[in-house]
């Protein structure tokens, strides 16, 4: 991966999708890596795992992106 894009997330595919959306909210570009769905259209299979999704954003961009998703985690921690 380029030294331009940080993961700022690596998890199942819906929290991903979720954390996306709420980062353009934002005005955070972001880019999502589906491990299942990629390997599976290059001809192999890793199946499903604890880390289906990873979350990429620019590097200018990644400690804005790291404070949304802390905020973010921080709140739905607490409503636990």
């Amino acid at each position: 991966m380029s030294d331009d894009l940080k993961l700022v997330y690596s998890g199942s595919r819906v929290e991903a999708l979720f954390l996306q959306d709420l980062l353009k909210e934002n005005s955070v570009g972001s880019i999502l890596n589906k491990t299942l769905e990629s390997s599976s259209l290059a001809g192999w299979a890793d199946g499903p795992t604890q880390r289906d999704a990873m979350l990429y954003v620019e590097a200018f961009n990644e400690e804005k992106a790291k404070k949304i998703l802390e905020d973010y985690f921080e709140a739905r921690d607490k409503q636990q």
